[in-house]
């Protein structure tokens, strides 16, 4: 019985045994059921907060398959718990759902580039196994959550291109002992740096560019000796780099341009930065002399020095650096202006894989070395331009056969531009503007199918038809600038057809003839158009209209006849108009008024008539120019013109009368005045001037070459001491050549803010340096460089004359009456300087290529030298004119001088009269009559 009872207690036993283990294992087996209905319910929340997907990535998220299969889910094997979520570029959009908190098994999140917006959910702080977090290239916002402190497994941070903002809470997560690599670049963080970076011990990449970060760089970095990478480009730091960062031998990239950081880079770099790849300092306040020791950094692969005050020469071992692939110190004052600055480019020939080479805006001077051709054929990118470069270009730039951009602008280079120029065939931006260069444009030029950036302006390049022989190729073109040339012929209409992408066309100041054709309408992208100071003649197309971006159009100084088109108001876009200087008649359309985005209008100096419109544009006098054309009536008070008359009947007849009289009877007492003058005083000096015209030259020497520093020492650096003169358009000073015999000049220095004193310039130097006269001021140089900050400077060098000019004679000051009491001109004295000045009006009118029309002919422009003999200067507004035999046949007539104002201007308070050999006027200046 007993062996019976014990043998059912031991069954019971074991089914009681089988029962506890089966409920044990309902258990565990309901645990693992709860623990995965958390993760998919945490992914369909997550997937809730979507509303846009693109890509339709997340198709398969739903139940017909489990969870971790899905789409950028990645599970653990054992558990099948979610520990990946990768979803990189799928432009999905919404906010990140706080559920995600609830995955406590993740370790990694990977949502870059997408459109996530909204905050980073502070419940991320739950994934205390998380060790990369990357949100980077979304529109996140708000502050970077400091509960991301308890994430203490995590290596990798990258929070990159968002929106966040504030302070980084770097006290918080510095308990982060595995953090490699934080990214915050590109968002809106503030303050400063905090010092408890360097608790931050494991960390080896670090970039915090393109914030609003302010102060000092904290000692502490120092501490970081892992740190490889640091990026702090473009935000608002200050002060010196710590030494102590340029002593952690592992750094390979410093990169923090942008920034306000002073102070020299340490002469040892090269020694304790062994592994330096990139160094980037660009736009800051860093000076003293290049870092010789560079070239121990063998590595290196990217040096930019941009933007600062480095000076000196650069190390001619530089291409000890055979890995270098980017060097740029534009904007610097290296050099010296000395032939030897650039013989570091010979040892540039070891660099192999060099693609970018920038030197511009320096004080580099001397020739362009010819081993400059011998570089790495890998050059995409040379940059030559704004230094004191001088001598021809030499050849073998056509080596760089994937050279897609070149400049070589505002340097003193001559000559012709090199034939193997045509083997660009890459090329895309090519500057050679503000220099010497001359010839005919090479025809092959246009090789380079994809240039789309062509300026050649301010040379002396010449040839006709370039826009059929040369440019015709050029299929790209968007913008082109051959402007302040000499080229001549026409604009063709196949040309215009055949450019539909040009944006920019600037032809002013060459002496292009013809007319204007109507496919200048077929240009639909066109902004800026300025074919100024040329001998452009015809109608002005009503075309134009049809170049619905236009914004700036510059017409002044042609030839151009006919009405102003009315439909010009359909410009929208249009904010500048200059149509002076030209032959146009009729009214002024009334539609310009319409233009909103009109800021000037220039219509003087035509013959246009009629009423002048009262509003829009017409409204505000400082906006507009309408001088020069006396039939006009009208408009706001400030115009000052006469009211429009109402004339009725037999009125109309009294005052046609009247005008008549009001002209003809001045005129001919004038004439009788010119007659006498010419009597008793010409014909005694007749035989001189004759003489004297026969034996001018109609060219000068070659110019002076005078530099901007020249100048300066000269004038002791324009003192107000040696100030002899002011005008409209700058100043003239009083200076000394040391290095061409001390000679006394008078430079006259144009202010460039003022508006037409480039015009000026030009129209000044461009006249005198063709012509010579006794009796004309001799201009001996002209300048046009970069003055010592930088900016552009313009000026002219003429003769010294010791007595003035002759207002300061026939009507001194208080402050020079005492002075030239004692040396009042006498009657004779006075005729003689009226013969002078008559002499030199005769030369100008009959004498020169082209007829030349002063325009501001006034005492302060007439210059007296030690024997009192007049010389007429200040060529500045002058008009330069065909000869009276062509001007009736403009078409197809071509001149190599173009005009430069409209004929019969005269400046207020003057006479200058062509057809009278312009005597009459010396008689007004001298006598006031």
């Amino acid at each position: 019985m007993w062996g019976f009872r014990s043998s059912s207690t031991l069954a019971n036993i074991f089914l009681l045994l089988l029962v506890a283990m089966n409920l044990s294992v309902s258990h565990v087996s309901a645990s693992k059921q709860f623990q995965n209905e958390t993760d998919l319910l945490a992914l369909l929340e997550f997937k809730n907060q979507i509303y846009d997907d693109p890509f339709g990535v997340l198709n398969s998220w739903n139940h017909s398959q489990h969870h971790c299969q899905w789409e950028g889910v990645t599970c653990s094997a054992r558990h099948q718990r979610v520990m990946t979520l990768t979803l990189r570029d799928k432009h999905l959009s919404g906010t990140i759902s706080p559920h995600v908190g609830n995955l406590s098994f993740m370790r990694f999140i990977q949502l870059p580039g997408n459109q996530f917006h909204g905050e980073i959910p502070q419940e991320f702080g739950r994934l205390f196994r998380l060790r990369a977090l990357n949100l980077s290239r979304n529109a996140i916002s708000g502050k970077i959550p400091v509960n991301l402190s308890y994430c203490l497994e995590l290596i990798n941070i990258s929070l990159m291109g968002n929106n966040l903002e504030g302070k980084i809470p770097i006290d918080q997560l510095s308990n982060l002992k595995k953090l490699e690599n934080f990214y915050l670049g590109q968002n809106n963080l503030t303050g400063e740096i905090p010092s408890s970076i360097g608790n931050l011990s494991s960390l080896i990449r670090i970039g915090l560019e393109y914030n609003h970060l302010e102060g000092n760089l904290p000692m502490e970095m120092g501490l970081l000796r892992r740190l490889a990478v640091f990026l702090a480009a473009e935000n608002n730091l200050s002060g010196i780099i710590p030494a102590c960062i340029f002593n952690i031998s592992a750094v390979a990239e410093i990169y923090v341009a942008g920034n306000s950081f002073h102070g020299n880079l340490p002469t040892n770099i090269g020694l304790t930065l062994p592994n330096l790849k990139i160094l980037g300092v660009a736009s800051n306040k860093f000076y003293g002399n290049f870092p010789t020791s560079i070239t121990n950094a063998s590595g290196l692969e990217k040096l930019d020095l941009s933007r600062n005050k480095f000076k000196g020469q650069i190390p001619t071992n530089l291409g000890d650096l055979t890995n270098l692939q980017f060097l740029n110190l534009a904007v610097n004052l290296f050099g010296s202006h000395s032939t030897e600055d650039l013989d570091f480019i010979a040892s540039l020939t070891n660099c192999s894989n060099l693609s970018v080479i920038s030197v511009s805006y320096n004080n580099f001077g001397g020739n362009i070395p010819k081993v400059m051709g011998n570089l790495s054929n890998q050059l995409t990118k040379l940059y030559l331009g704004t230094n004191q470069l001088s001598g021809t270009i030499p050849e073998g730039f056509g080596n760089f056969v994937n050279l897609y951009l070149l400049t070589l602008e505002e340097n003193h280079l001559s000559g012709v531009i090199p034939r193997d120029f045509g083997k660009l065939q890459d090329l895309q931006r090519l500057r050679l503007d503000q220099n010497e260069l001359s010839g005919q444009i090479v025809s092959t030029l246009c090789n380079a199918t994809g240039l789309y950036y062509l300026n050649l302006s301010f040379n002396q390049f010449e040839g006709g038809n370039i826009f059929d022989n040369v440019l015709m190729r050029c299929q790209n073109l968007q913008y082109l600038d051959i402007s302040h040339n000499n080229f001549t012929g026409i604009i063709s209409p196949q040309f215009l057809q055949t450019h539909s992408s040009l944006m920019y066309i600037k032809i002013g100041e060459n002496s292009f003839s013809g007319s204007l054709p109507p496919e200048v309408g077929k240009l639909i992208q066109l902004v800026d158009f300025n074919v100024s100071h040329n001998q452009f003649a015809g109608d002005i197309p009503m075309s134009l209209a049809d170049c619905s971006n236009l914004a700036n159009l510059s017409m002044q100084a042609n030839f151009f006849q006919g009405t102003i088109p009315p439909n010009l108001a359909s410009l929208k876009s249009i904010r500048q108009i200059d149509l002076s200087n030209n032959n146009l008649t009729g009214s002024i359309p009334k539609e310009l008024e319409k233009l909103q985005y009109l800021r000037y209008l220039n219509l003087s100096y035509n013959d246009i008539e009629g009423e002048v419109p009262n509003t829009g544009i017409f409204s505000n006098a400082s906006q507009m120019s309408l001088i020069g054309n006396d039939k006009l009536c009208g408009g706001i008070p400030e115009l000052e013109f006469p009211p429009c008359p109402v004339i009725k009947g037999k009125n109309r007849g009294k005052l046609k009368v009247i005008i008549l009289l009001s002209i003809v009877l001045p005129a001919t007492l004038m004439v009788l005045g010119t007659v006498l003058l010419y009597l008793l005083v010409y014909r005694k000096r007749e035989r001189r001037l004759v003489a004297g015209f026969s034996s001018m030259p109609t060219r000068v020497n070659k110019l002076l070459r005078i530099s901007y520093h020249e100048l300066h020492r000269a004038t002791s650096g324009f003192s107000p001491e040696n100030l002899i003169g002011s005008g409209h358009f700058g100043a003239v000073y009083k200076g000394t050549l040391e290095k061409h015999g001390n000679k006394l000049v008078a430079v006259k220095v144009l202010d460039l803010q003022k508006n037409g004193a480039s015009k000026s310039f030009k129209a000044e130097s461009k006249t005198l340096r063709n012509i010579r006269h006794r009796n004309l001021v001799s201009i001996m140089s002209y300048c046009s460089s970069i003055d010592s900050k930088g900016d552009e400077f313009k000026a002219l060098i003429y003769e010294f004359m010791e007595n003035g000019n002759l207002d300061l004679w026939l009507h001194p000051s208080e402050t020079t009456a005492q002075a030239t009491s004692s040396r009042s001109l006498n009657l004779l004295q006075k005729l003689n300087i009226a013969i002078d000045v008559a002499s030199a009006l005769q030369y100008l009118h009959d004498h020169c290529e082209a007829e030349i029309v002063h325009c501001d002919l006034k005492p302060s422009n007439i210059l007296l030298d030690n024997d009192l003999v007049a010389h007429v200067g200040d060529f500045g507004l002058a008009r330069l004119l065909p000869k009276p035999n062509n001007r009736s046949s403009e078409q197809g007539t071509s001149s190599s001088i173009a005009v430069k104002g409209s004929i019969g201007y005269a400046a207020p308070g003057n006479y200058e009269c062509l057809q009278s050999k312009c005597y009459l006027i010396v008689h007004r200046l001298l006598f006031g009559t």
